[in-house]
Formats: C-alpha cells, sequence, structure tokens
C-alpha cells in the first residue's frame, strides 16, 4: 500500500524486532490514515526538497513492539505519528532544520547528534492531524540516560 509517492507501508512498519520476536506490528485503519498524514506532511516534502531517498530506521511500532524495544506503548510510533529516519549523505541537524521552517510537525527530535559529525544521530519527526505542538528537542546521553531539552534550528 502506497502511502505517499514514495512512501509505502511496509517500509514504515518494517520491523527486524518485530519479526525476531514474533510480534504483529500491523497498524489498524486509524494508525494508517496517521501514517498517510505522517507521509504526506512530513516524508514526501523532505525526499522531494533533498531529492535522495528518506531511510526510515523506525515509523510505526504496535504498543507491544514499543514495550519490546523498552519504548512506551503510548509513544507517537503507536499511533502512527511518527518516524524515525534520515538521508545518506545530508547532515542530519541540516534535515532537521530544514523540517522545522517547511513543515508542519508536532514533534521534532535532533536525536544524538555531535556538532561537526554530520552523520551522528537521526531525526524524530511526528505530525498529528489535530493541532501541532511545534516543539523542537535534542536527545542526547548524560551520565547513560537519555536526556532531552528544548533546541533552536
Amino acid at each position: 500500500m502506497n502511502l505517499s509517492n514514495n512512501f509505502t507501508l511496509a517500509e514504515l512498519t518494517k520491523s527486524q524486532t518485530a519479526v525476531r520476536k514474533n510480534i504483529n506490528n500491523e497498524p489498524g485503519t486509524a494508525e494508517i490514515e496517521n501514517l498517510i498524514h505522517l507521509a504526506k506532511t512530513v516524508l514526501q516534502p523532505v525526499r522531494e526538497h533533498f531529492g535522495k531517498p528518506v531511510m526510515i530506521s523506525s515509523g510505526y511500532r504496535s504498543p507491544e513492539l514499543c514495550e519490546a524495544i523498552g519504548s512506551s506503548a503510548k509513544s507517537q510510533h503507536a499511533k502512527g505519528e511518527a518516524a524515525d529516519f534520515e538521508i545518506h549523505g545530508v547532515d542530519n541537524k541540516e534535515l532537521a532544520t530544514w523540517i522545522s521552517i517547511n513543515c508542519d510537525f508536532d514533534q521534532l527530535i535532533l536525536e544524538f547528534y555531535i556538532d561537526g559529525d554530520p552523520n551522528s544521530g537521526w531525526v524524530h519527526c511526528s505530525s498529528k492531524m489535530e493541532s501541532s505542538r511545534r516543539q523542537m528537542l535534542k536527545a542526547e546521553k548524560i551520565e547513560g540516560r537519555t536526556s532531552y531539552s528544548p533546541i533552536l534550528l
């Protein structure tokens, strides 16, 4: 099933962990509608602007899969509202900055990015059909724990 011109349901639900642990990672109708919205409002505009494939590392995750990887069953991934991604050859901070200016997003996180290392980390972005917070954060490890703090891009 195509979610947009360049994104499929299969690529936004693919999970090696789900396969390995035999976890059902099939979204319902509401989650698919949210994935279509995410693809059309964030992922497709990113693909068209940069002209390169967007590599999705995590899209939809069922509540059971979220818990299996140590995430929350209430994560926006479990609602089909979020994806983690990057583009080969594009600095992740540049990618996040472009999204912050040009896309309608709910939450944008520059995850584990190290200034000066364009290949470090990845971008997490969510989009909601209703009102968006436009929250921008950076995630980093501090004393072995993930810490989130506001960021201006």
